[in-house]
């Protein structure tokens, strides 16, 4: 595990990604993104593809040869109490528990000059300079929709965008890469207090969310899929940890939400001519053989899948050995992660950590307690 001092406050405040069992994706047919809602059918009469090739489409990083070694920027361009407790702690204000309370809950000017402090002393060029001796390759930053899009009655304060530019000049002056990721949208997608609002996830109840969310990366993929950047940006995340558990209409929503983010990164500016941003889903919190023959060969290219793993956030999990832990993480490594990769998509480990336990303050959610202790609701102390 790699921490650097200004990104971390505990084991889990950077949670480096690696990309695991990695074999190159096969070309296939263009489809241009106003095809893209049309895959499903597609997808579910092609040809079946036992093995995937060793021919992978034009990109900016050889993903099908060298592994993809990086860091998550957390708690940076979007809030979270748990990697910055002190933002929280110093409003005085135990109802501040996210970005969107943190701007609804205080006076704007005050809210605004913390934020703006916040953003330019968190994540500074030391940090790249310390991630390139560090040996890593990429860097994942998250940033929220409110960056580019406030509809009235939203608290949230804007600012983070140019910080977004910055990093990227950064990274390039370090010869690092980097993943844009899309962590928070209208609605949020899951609930955490890491999509921007703490609560439940409504994204995918009401299509104003999702055409929104839509249009941000858009506006993404249109600008960094100039040549400028062909150096540096590699890939779009579109979506954070969609809460696929969450039932209803959530999965439909989210895979629909794939397909037409494969248009709007793959073919960008609508044009039928596919781009080198490499599109990166996460299996929203389901089993990755469940995501098995989902916008694979020969129907896209291009695509990764985003898997996190975390063996804290459950009573067996937080009362495992360090041998249980490693066995538990070695056995996802080989057998699931091995098994859908090999047969399906180039395969991320977007985020994980070697911490045993959920025992970091506010790592649960601001005021709500950990498991390691007994006081998260439900738990029993370890």
């Amino acid at each position: 595990m790699i921490t650097f001092s200004k990104l971390a406050l505990s084991l889990l405040a950077v949670t480096p990604f690696v990309l695991a069992e990695l074999e190159p994706a096969s070309p296939i047919h263009q489809v241009h993104r106003s095809r893209a809602h049309k895959l499903r059918t597609a997808e579910s009469t092609a040809a079946a593809n036992s093995t995937i090739t060793k021919r992978a489409p034009a990109l900016r990083f050889p993903f099908g040869s060298t592994k993809v070694r990086g860091v998550n920027l957390g708690g940076w361009l979007v809030l979270e109490p748990w990697i910055t407790p002190s933002l929280f702690d110093n409003t005085g204000n135990s109802a501040i528990v996210d970005e969107f309370t943190f701007g609804q809950l205080q006076d704007y000017n005050t809210a605004h000059a913390k934020l703006v402090a916040h953003w330019d002393t968190w994540i500074t060029e030391s940090d790249f300079a310390a991630i390139a001796a560090a040996g890593l390759n990429h860097v994942r930053i998250p940033i929220g929709y409110w960056a580019f899009d406030i509809s009235a009655g939203e608290p949230y304060h804007q600012g983070q965008y140019p910080y977004l530019f910055k990093a990227v000049q950064w990274a390039r002056n370090h010869g690092i890469k980097v993943l844009i990721d899309l962590h928070g949208a209208p609605g949020s997608q899951n609930g955490f207090d890491n999509s921007g609002q703490r609560g439940s996830a409504t994204w995918h109840t009401n299509s104003q969310n999702v055409a929104r969310t839509n249009a941000v990366i858009k506006t993404l993929a249109a600008e960094f899929s100039k040549s400028e950047y062909a150096d540096t940006v590699t890939s779009i995340a579109p979506l954070n940890e969609p809460a696929g558990f969450v039932g209803g209409t959530m999965l439909d929503v989210v895979r629909q939400y794939w397909y037409d983010s494969y248009g709007n990164i793959r073919y960008p500016f609508g044009s039928s001519t596919q781009g080198d941003l490499l599109e990166v889903i996460h299996d929203a919190f389901q089993p990755l053989n469940s995501w098995s023959g989902f916008m694979k060969y020969p129907n896209f290219e291009g695509v990764a899948m985003d898997t996190h793993h975390y063996e804290i956030f459950s009573d067996a999990e937080v009362s495992m050995t360090w041998e249980q832990h490693i066995q538990t993480a070695c056995n996802f490594g080989i057998n699931t992660i091995g098994s859908y990769s090999s047969n399906n998509i180039w395969t991320f480990v977007g985020e994980w950590t070697t911490a045993p336990y959920d025992c970091a303050k506010y790592l649960n959610g601001r005021g709500i307690g950990a498991r390691y202790d007994g006081t998260f609701a439900g738990s029993s102390r370890k």
